[in-house]
């Protein structure tokens, strides 16, 4: 066997290693409303910046054919994300550069029918990823603190409109 090949084959069972290792962040949150009127106030692709409290502007883009969202904090920070997936109640993003701690970062933002109320939907954002520069603890405490922000915000717009 050659050296090139073992290296190759270690290479590719490291990758998928590291995929079936990625930490995971799931949070939700129960509302009241129809499916298609929260996700008409949320799942605007820089509807973000509406609900989301350290995000102060989100600019659009498009580069390759794909939506592009340049997201700027607050405190002057710099996250740009990649559409890679649109449904009608869902869509699914990468982020390309980041402060974060994370790398190989995949989320999905999503409304789905709540089972146990049908006057009202659960919001849920979900995530893949890889820590970057920090502990796996660390990392997902980060992304943990976005999206209980986001989602308590989400669901303090919708009692407001009440």
């Amino acid at each position: 066997m050659s050296y090139r090949f073992i290296a190759s084959a270690l290479a590719v069972s490291f990758a998928f290693t590291a995929a079936a290792n990625a930490a995971e962040v799931r949070r939700k949150v129960e509302i009241r409303g129809e499916k298609a009127a929260v996700w008409a106030k949320i799942g605007g692709w820089c509807a973000i910046a509406d609900w989301l409290p350290p995000i102060a502007k989100c600019e659009e883009s498009s580069a390759g054919g794909k939506k592009i969202r340049t997201l700027t904090t607050k405190d002057g920070g710099v996250i740009k994300e990649t559409l890679i997936k649109s449904e009608p109640l869902s869509y699914s993003y990468t982020i390309d550069e980041s402060p974060l701690p994370v790398a190989n970062y995949t989320a999905t933002l999503a409304v789905l029918p709540d089972d146990d109320d049908e006057d009202e939907v659960n919001v849920v954002w979900s995530a893949k990823f890889d820590p970057k520069g920090a502990s796996e603890a660390d990392a997902k405490k980060v992304i943990e603190g976005i999206f209980k922000d986001g989602l308590a915000e989400i669901r303090k717009q919708a009692k407001a409109k009440k």
